[in-house]
């Protein structure tokens, strides 16, 4: 809106035009970069223009858009024309030079229409094309490396997300299951695609930006991903670890736990606003100690071999898209939504604290996605303090967890039950101040 109301102090015709002007000049430079990149590769010229010759496109558009601008005529004459001389180029690359790419060629008749498109459209819409031609522009070798390391089945993969979030799940009813419980087809499916989508998000982190990762991040990434698994990649792999990189592989580990925060910050806000405000303060205080912790106990120790890139020996970001994992998120999810509801009906708040502790013991997020359900029958305190007791007692179990696989490893010890202890401490003080 502020770009607009700068618009209006000058006459629209001279804005559209510097306008129109500039984005094809950008235009035209970024294909001035890629003909010398090609050039300087030993590659012919093939190009239809490049800075200038893109220039006089946008211009040319916006001179035979404004002289009919209610029927266009002049306009798609002068696109006619263009599309002839851009077909008289692409048979001359394909029959002498035996290049078949048009990726110019669009790129110039996307410039050609950036006239109508700035007089006619908000002004974020028309550098929002710009940027996208200038992003994709530059973008073709990061394409290749990215679809030279894309494993065979992850257009599938990507597939059955869009399938899940885009097709099956507004199709679901949202009717209850069982009379009195808030458990519908709809709700279950929305809770397996919100948790997926953002483990879906860490694993491609992983897997193509941070793929040889050092070992701290590889805490970061894998903790939004599932922190109970990448604590027990990173135990294993401790086991074998030198006594001088153990402190570096403890301190991921607290990251991950880190991350957990992180993770149910971005999950329960999307399923309970009220809950999300009496929760997040300590959430949030959580996240920070669990990761001033962990960098606390990566400065104590010399790990300068222990943050070099890692090979994924134990490979923590299998695909979390799977059909069987979906079944069992979303089994846990309703066998969850059931228990608490009768637990509830038989035994009271009561029962639901040793519930939230008994829930610790696997996967939190099914328990605590039962919480965020509106069901009207447990109230937000309650609620936010069954998520935090929940918590403490995973943290207890993601402890064990690194001790065993780590083969109770004495020299990780003094850090493991430092690190954890203060963590599980301050959790347990903050339950304790939310009762109060």
């Amino acid at each position: 809106m502020i770009m607009e109301k700068f618009y209006q102090l000058f006459p629209q015709e001279l804005v559209t035009f510097v306008l129109v002007t500039l984005f094809s000049l950008l235009i035209g430079l970024s294909q001035r970069k890629l003909s010398l990149k090609k050039e300087g590769e030993g590659v012919e010229k093939t190009f239809f223009g490049t800075d200038r010759t893109f220039t006089f496109i946008g211009i040319l558009g916006y001179l035979l858009y404004i002289l009919d601008p209610a029927n266009l005529i002049p306009f798609m004459g002068g696109g006619f024309a263009l599309v002839i001389l851009f077909g008289l180029n692409y048979y001359v690359k394909m029959s002498q030079h035996n290049i078949f790419g048009i990726t110019s060629i669009v790129t110039g008749l996307i410039t050609y229409c950036l006239a109508p498109i700035v007089v006619t459209q908000p002004s974020w819409f028309y550098v929002m094309v710009v940027v996208t031609v200038l992003l994709f522009s530059e973008m073709k070798h990061t394409f290749v490396e990215i679809a030279q390391h894309m494993q065979n089945d992850e257009m599938i993969t990507l597939a059955k997300f869009l399938a899940i979030s885009g097709i099956i799940l507004p199709m679901l009813p949202n009717e209850n299951l069982i009379p009195g419980i808030n458990l519908t087809p709809y709700t279950i499916w929305l809770a397996t695609v919100v948790v997926s989508g953002i483990s879906y998000l860490s694993y491609l982190l992983k897997r193509y930006v941070f793929k040889e990762s050092g070992t701290l991040l590889s805490g970061i990434i894998g903790g939004l991903y599932s922190s109970t698994a990448t604590i027990s990649v990173l135990a294993r792999r401790c086991k074998h670890a030198k006594e001088r990189e153990i402190p570096d592989y403890v301190a991921s580990m607290l990251m991950a736990v880190s991350m957990m925060y992180l993770r149910l910050l971005i999950l329960i806000p999307i399923f309970s606003l009220k809950i999300f405000v009496s929760a997040y303060p300590y959430l949030l205080i959580m996240a920070v100690v669990s990761a001033a912790v962990a960098w606390y106990i990566h400065k104590k120790g010399d790990s300068t071999e222990a943050m070099e890139k890692t090979e994924d020996d134990d490979d923590d970001s299998s695909n979390p898209l799977e059909f069987k994992v979906a079944l069992i998120f979303a089994f846990l999810f309703v066998l969850f939504t059931v228990v608490t509801h009768y637990t509830l009906i038989y035994t009271g708040t009561g029962g639901l604290n040793v519930l939230s502790f008994l829930s610790g013991l696997s996967d939190i997020t099914p328990f605590i996605l039962t919480l965020l359900q509106d069901t009207g029958s447990v109230a937000i305190g309650v609620a936010v303090a069954c998520i935090m007791q929940a918590i403490i007692s995973n943290n207890l179990m993601k402890m064990c967890y690194a001790l065993f696989f780590s083969g109770r490893r004495k020299e990780m010890l003094p850090f493991l039950t430092t690190g954890f202890s203060v963590v599980i401490a301050v959790n347990v003080a903050l339950l304790i101040f939310f009762y109060l």
